[in-house]
């Protein structure tokens, strides 16, 4: 051949060893192969690569030997086989239900060693620290749990998930066996106890790792709270003591595993001295350990030697039958004297007949020789392993025998030295028994000394007990007297409890009486309180018509407001009665509502009577007279709580329906500033400040395509004044850019340091005054920036006033020192952010000088190329011209004296109409400063 086949690696030659069909144990040269390899290649992926395509889940003895390597690969193997595995989880959880629906044979065995599998890959993934083969120190098992008592709580009862499934198939392969048969010496009984060796293992393991955890538990937390985990230790106890004992009867385990011996009482953990007794199980494995070679199976050449013999059986019974000569020619019927043709017929369906019968009994007779042999070779290989047995114990008897004639004849060497010892010491025993006579006599003497000492002692004790007596009646004397004196206690302790008795009785009716006066005082209490707030309420009443409330003036809100609150009380009032009927004692937070209501009132009916004074005649007539039926209406519900009935003799309804009628009044008479919704006030601050970022830049894009036109068509003069009066126009609104992002800055660190846990839309809602301000001089700014642009660009273009441009400046200033106004109102004063507004706003004045300055001296520079030349002009001319100018001048003072009031009047209006829609009349938020002011401060 040209291209030899590679021989596959020696790991995928043991796998398939390993794993095989044949009911018989693994061998550990194989297993121990395997391990090797994934120590080679640092994974599992051989493993699993030549597992795959077997066929685990048609044979049920094959997925059996499959789990004992899988788990002597777990144990032992790489920790990277750990890792290699996890992905074929769920395989192994559907392989488990499927061979769980086999009730017989080596089903439920694989279905619970798969989940014992599955349960087993799941520890190691959820707690990485505890190695495959569970070996750990003391301090390593303190390091698992990190010092928490919750993680050592946790991992015991995922140890206790653990121990479970291993004792549930080690109990199950108990019950699979025929335990009243030496199964353990077969090959089908090793096949399946072979695994438990592994099992053995970890159960020693986890039994005393969770010992120790129990006892640290204990140590931190409440014996009750430990109950379900003592109860659980218990039943596990039990079972792994008994199947420890059950392991260590059988032959099998004797030779390959020394398996110990759990103590006959569970440890006491209510006793944490108990922790010092406990001595960690140990399993010990002979350093040659192998599992029994697979017993010999029936060839095939036996079967055939079997079959030839069964033929030449058959042959000869043919022969003893029919002849040798007809059995060598069946057929050949001439041979055969005074046979016709139709009888040759008839033999030849018999003889057909009896050889199909014959066939029959001979296939039968195969089959049941082929049972019979592989009964009898079962039978055989249980003799052998029985006999192998018995040998072994033939040989222990023997080593016992030979030490006990080993004894024997060291007892009679000990006999002979005996007897040696005795003949030498005879004579020393006759001396020593003169000795001890002597000795007794000597101890006689000191007897009879003693007995008359006992005797004296004897007399002395009767003397003693005739004293006893005298003493013991002189006691009884004594008990007498105490008797009667006891009795004269009695007689002394029934008096104070008559006693004790009428001072009970007299302190129940001073109690009685203390209890009345209270409940007098409380009613004292409850009526002042009450006529104190009609008191209130009615001088509330009395004020509507004085004419010092003509010169005060309300708002809307703060009626609305006060309604609010006034529902509010009145929710708490009847709260606080339902209380006080149902516990008397407790009045004051009665005493409170009555007096937050009264007061409350007191303010609703002055609000509204200020409110009306600004609204229209109708709707200021239904206000007050609302208000005055909502006086009456609380008076009469003050006095319907004087009475000490039901709750129902107070009712509020018509007080309710006062304050909705108040509230709809109110809410018709709110400025139209205010129809904004307030969840909505947050969004249009947002947009205001960015159409005023806009406006600014667009103005600053004019100026500078102003600037541009004016170099491309102006020369002399006029180019030097429009190029100065751009450019402080340019700075001017590089001055205002600098002034409103300050101003956001502030606005933003306002609204962090005062919404608390609240959204900003929520602050900007909640502060809805301040917020509308703020929108106010947005628009302001924005709008006096284009004003300002469209008079420069007419100046420029020569069609336009000089003190038009002036006046849009300082109209700017006052806007943007109007938006810093609002914007410092809730700052504080050592804020970094209010310092840099204040310096853009000095800035602003000084660019706003600029453009006034330079506005100036562009006028009188274009003015001075206008000279006028009167050189040519007559007396008379000049005379009459002179008179003409004082017309013009008394003209010109006349119309500037009638716009300075038609000024006047305009920004008087046009603050009315402001201080309306945003609140600035009620105090609360500092008022924006008025157009003369800001430019007083800019000048």
């Amino acid at each position: 051949r040209m291209f030899p086949n590679p021989e596959p690696p020696p790991e995928t030659v043991s796998i398939n060893k390993a794993i095989n069909t044949q009911e018989v144990a693994v061998k550990e040269k194989h297993a121990r192969t395997c391990i090797l390899g994934t120590h080679h290649e640092k994974g599992a992926q051989t493993f699993w690569s030549v597992v795959n395509r077997l066929p685990l889940s048609s044979n049920a003895v094959l997925c059996w030997k499959f789990c004992h390597v899988f788990h002597k690969l777990l144990r032992d193997g790489h920790p990277n086989v750990l890792k290699d595995s996890l992905r074929y989880r769920n395989e192994l959880s559907d392989m488990s239900r499927m061979w769980g629906h086999l009730s017989e044979g080596y089903g439920q065995l694989c279905s619970i060693y798969l989940k014992l599998l599955r349960t087993k890959m799941e520890y190691h993934t959820k707690n990485p620290r505890f190695p495959g083969n569970l070996q750990m120190s003391d301090r390593q098992l303190d390091e698992a749990g990190e010092s928490d008592v919750n993680n050592f709580f946790q991992l015991t009862v995922e140890m206790f998930d653990y121990l479970e499934c291993e004792l549930n198939l080690f109990q199950t392969v108990f019950n699979s066996l025929d335990m009243s048969r030496s199964v353990s010496v077969t090959a089908a009984g090793q096949c399946r106890l072979a695994p438990l060796i592994q099992v053995i293992l970890d159960c020693s393991h986890l039994y005393d790792y969770t010992v120790k955890l129990l006892f640290k538990l204990h140590s931190c937390l409440p014996a009750d709270t430990l109950q379900g985990h003592r109860d659980r230790f218990m039943e596990q106890f039990t079972k792994l003591k008994e199947l420890f004992y059950r392991s260590s009867n059988l032959q099998y385990f004797k030779r390959l595993i020394q398996i110990p011996q759990l103590p006959e009482n569970p440890p006491n953990f209510l006793r944490a001295s108990a922790l010092s007794e406990h001595i960690s199980p140990v399993v010990v494995i002979p350093a040659e350990t192998s599992s029994p070679d697979s017993e010999p199976v029936l060839e095939k050449d036996d079967l055939m030697d079997m079959d030839a013999s069964q033929q030449s059986l058959f042959d000869n019974k043919f022969d003893d039958i029919f002849g040798s000569s007809f059995s060598s020619d069946p057929f050949n019927f001439n041979s055969q004297n005074g046979v016709n043709k139709d009888e040759k017929d008839h033999l030849i369906e018999r003889l057909y007949r009896e050889i199909s019968g014959l066939k029959a009994q001979l296939e039968n007779m195969k089959t049941e020789s082929q049972r019979v042999v592989l009964q009898l070779k079962g039978r055989v290989s249980e003799l052998e392993a029985e006999l192998a047995e018995q040998q072994h114990l033939r040989q222990q008897a023997a080593d016992d025998c030979e030490f006990l004639r080993a004894e024997l004849d060291e007892l009679r060497r000990q006999r002979e030295d005996t007897e040696k010892a005795q003949r030498s010491l005879s004579e020393i025993e006759t001396q020593e028994q003169l000795e001890v006579l002597e000795s007794l006599k000597q101890e006689l003497a000191t007897s009879q000394r003693e007995l008359q000492v006992l005797q004296g002692s004897l007399e002395t004790s009767a003397q003693s007990e005739a004293n006893w007596a005298a003493q013991i009646a002189e006691l009884e004397k004594e008990r007498d007297s105490l008797v009667s004196g006891a009795a004269h206690r009695d007689e002394e302790l029934s008096a104070l409890r008559r006693e004790l008795q009428d001072t009970q009785l007299k302190l129940a009716s001073t109690e009685e009486s203390m209890c009345q006066l209270a409940k007098d005082q409380r009613k004292m209490l409850l009526v002042g309180s009450r006529k104190a707030a009609e008191q209130v309420i009615q001088d509330a009443l009395n004020q509507l018509e004085e004419p010092p409330l003509i010169s005060c003036a309300g708002s809307a809100d703060h009626l609305l407001s006060t309604v609010t609150s006034i529902s509010s009380c009145i929710e708490q009032l009847e709260k606080s009665w339902s209380q006080y009927l149902a516990c008397p004692e407790d009045i004051s937070g009665l005493l409170h509502s009555i007096t937050l209501l009264a007061h409350l009132t007191s303010d609703a009916i002055s609000h509204g009577a200020s409110t009306s004074l600004r609204a229209p005649p109708e709707p200021a007539d239904s206000l007050t007279e609302a208000c005055k039926q909502y006086g009456r209406e609380t008076l009469a519900y003050l006095a319907a709580l004087e009475e000490e009935g039901t709750l129902e003799n107070a009712d509020s309804t018509a007080m309710r329906n006062c304050l909705s009628k108040i509230k709809a009044i109110g809410e018709e008479l709110l400025p139209r500033g205010l129809d904004i919704k307030q969840e909505e006030l947050g969004d249009l601050v947002d947009k205001e400040m960015a159409a005023t970022s806009a406006a600014i830049e667009t103005a600053t894009a004019r100026i500078e395509e102003m600037l541009s036109k004016s170099r491309a068509g102006d020369t002399g003069v006029k180019l030097e004044v429009n190029e100065r009066i751009l450019g402080c126009c340019t700075s001017l609104m590089q001055a205002i850019q600098v002034l409103i992002v300050a101003s956001k800055d502030l606005q933003r660190e306002i609204v962090e340091s005062g919404r608390g846990t609240a959204s900003p839309k929520e602050f900007y809602a909640k502060n809805s005054r301040w917020t509308e301000g703020l929108i106010s001089a947005s628009k302001a700014v924005g709008w006096g920036a284009t004003v300002m642009v469209d008079a420069a660009d007419l100046v420029v273009q020569g069609r336009g006033k000089f003190e038009e441009l002036m006046v849009c400046s300082h109209e700017i200033a006052a806007s943007t020192a109007q938006l810093v106004a609002a914007s410092k109102v809730k700052a504080d004063k050592d804020s970094p952010n209010l310092a840099q507004l204040q310096q853009a706003s000095r800035g602003v004045n000084q660019a706003t000088a600029g453009v006034v300055a330079s506005t100036i001296s562009g006028k009188s520079q274009i003015e001075e190329t206008d000279n006028m030349d009167f050189s040519s002009m007559t007396l008379t001319q000049i005379k009459r011209q002179e008179m003409d100018s004082q017309v013009r001048v008394l003209e010109l003072e006349n119309e500037l004296q009638k716009e300075r009031q038609k000024l006047g009047e305009l920004r008087k209006k046009h603050y009315e109409l402001a201080g309306v829609a945003e609140g600035w009349e009620e105090g609360t938020e500092a008022s924006p400063p008025t157009l003369q002011e800001a430019v007083t401060e800019k000048e």
